[in-house]
């Protein structure tokens, strides 16, 4: 829905001043908030104390913190926004003609940056605060690499030391984007490795495996709290990061106001939830307090469905069961989706806010086939000038599908879906498309019972 006497230009941007100044908790207008962290010894909720031997102290702060709405942005993490923010909300014109639609489609478009992605807004966050809690260095996982490479170019601004373990698969499928981070001063470990304890167990137990987000996140665990000076920072799941993220959603919907338009569909892919959180919260938020009413769709890869196949249960937040318990729609952590080239969506569980926002039915989960994916991703490519990343991929292809709805009825519906990087990287991914070797796969219900077999006894 929008306003009739306004033109909309093909990209609305905000001025330097009207960039939000903090950030907004979704989690303090649930009725019903997220479950705590358990710690897995004891099953009881993590303390303070306990997350500080993994986490940084100000981060322990706002992961546990469901009752302010909003949480100041530290001037030197705004003044770093300014590199790259605000980013355009691009109105999808061509697209929209493409289709022949009656839909008004918008993207906001998160990868003009040298990440090339969103995640540099929780990344530079989260090294602020290892740079005032005086630390030496951070460890972390990533999964397609958009992460490690934000979190790289966060560290060298703050002079830190970053070691990043890139899930194997993605390691050898995309390695300009390892040699990024080595740019940038990062050291890069394939996962997982024979350099910590749980990485040589999992090698024991999965020989040959291609890795997961959950095996790469032990790795990292165990690597920061074995060092003296090193956290742990993770870029997707934690509530902190959900946080970091709303800068999308915040900017999404003051553009959105400057021309009065109001989405009625707002979709992002899911992997770990990072970006589709951080895109829908203030949304969210306005449905929460009852002032307004979206439809919300979350799009994750069929072969990784946690949300629209998972169960809803504590479960360990990685492979090698050394972090603490969460209580999220899950596969279990011992399930290893296939080598699906959306790296960045292969985690065997969900936030554990959006897990309960769907659980209480306030918004929606599809899962989608690769190849629909890169067919999707291509023509978006052609029409609108955006090699997109294959994560991001997967909400343009429900986008289209809903447009495509809008022309069967009819309907004028505004749809804003979240572009979350670019797909420059990803050429390996687009060849096995291009040359029709991309194959897809769908976990049996076997697969995934080997996987609920192992979730805790909470």
């Amino acid at each position: 829905m929008m306003s009739d006497n306004k033109t909309i230009p093909y990209k609305i941007y905000l001025e330097e001043s009207e960039m939000p100044k903090q950030w907004y908790n979704v989690r303090a207008d649930m009725k019903n908030k997220p479950a705590p962290l358990l710690n897995p010894a004891t099953l009881e909720p993590m303390t303070a104390e306990e997350l500080g031997h993994v986490f940084c102290d100000e981060l322990v702060k706002q992961e546990l913190d469901d009752t302010n709405a909003y949480i100041d942005i530290p001037q030197e993490i705004q003044d770093f926004y300014k590199m790259y923010r605000p980013s355009p909300l691009v109105r999808a014109y061509c697209l929209e003609k493409e289709l022949d639609t009656p839909a008004k489609i918008y993207y906001k478009f998160e990868g003009n940056n040298t990440s090339g992605s969103h995640k540099l807004n929780s990344a530079i966050a989260q090294a602020y605060y290892a740079k005032e809690q005086h630390l030496k260095g951070v460890t972390t996982e990533t999964g397609a690499g958009q992460w490690g490479t934000a979190l790289s170019m966060a560290c060298a601004y703050f002079n830190l030391d970053c070691k990043v373990f890139m899930v194997k698969c993605s390691y050898e499928q995309k390695p300009f984007r390892r040699e990024v981070m080595r740019t940038y001063g990062a050291n890069v470990t394939p996962s997982p490795s024979d350099t910590t304890n749980v990485g040589r167990k999992i090698l024991a137990e999965f020989p040959g495996t291609s890795g997961s987000l959950g095996c790469a996140i032990s790795e990292a665990v165990e690597a920061a709290t074995s060092q003296e000076g090193y956290r742990y920072v993770l870029g997707s799941v934690l509530s902190q990061v959900l946080l970091h993220q709303s800068v999308i959603g915040l900017e999404t919907k003051a553009a959105l106001d400057k021309y009065d338009i109001t989405p009625d569909i707002i979709i992002g892919c899911a992997g770990g939830g990072s970006n589709l959180g951080g895109l829908i919260s203030p949304f969210m938020g306005e449905k929460l307090r009852g002032e307004k009413d979206y439809r919300f769709i979350a799009v994750e890869p069929a072969s990784c469905p946690s949300l629209t196949r998972g169960k809803y249960a504590y479960d360990f937040c990685d492979t090698g069961m050394v972090c603490p318990l969460s209580k999220m729609y899950t596969l279990g952590s011992g399930f290893i989706p296939s080598a699906n080239h959306a790296g960045g969506l292969r985690y065997h569980g969900m936030s554990s806010t959006l897990s309960q926002l769907y659980d209480d039915k306030l918004m929606e989960a599809v899962s989608v086939e690769q190849t629909s994916v890169f067919e999707a991703a291509t023509k978006f490519a052609r029409v609108e000038g955006i090699l997109p990343a294959p994560e991001s991929s997967h909400a343009i292809k429900v986008a289209m599908d809903e447009a495509m709805k809008c022309k069967e009825t009819g309907e004028e519906k505004t749809i804003v879906f979240g572009l979350t990087g670019t797909g420059y990287f990803d050429m390996v991914a687009y060849g096995k498309y291009n040359d029709g070797d991309m194959t897809d796969y769908i976990p049996t219900d076997e697969d995934l019972a080997k996987g609920f077999a192992g979730l805790p006894n909470v």
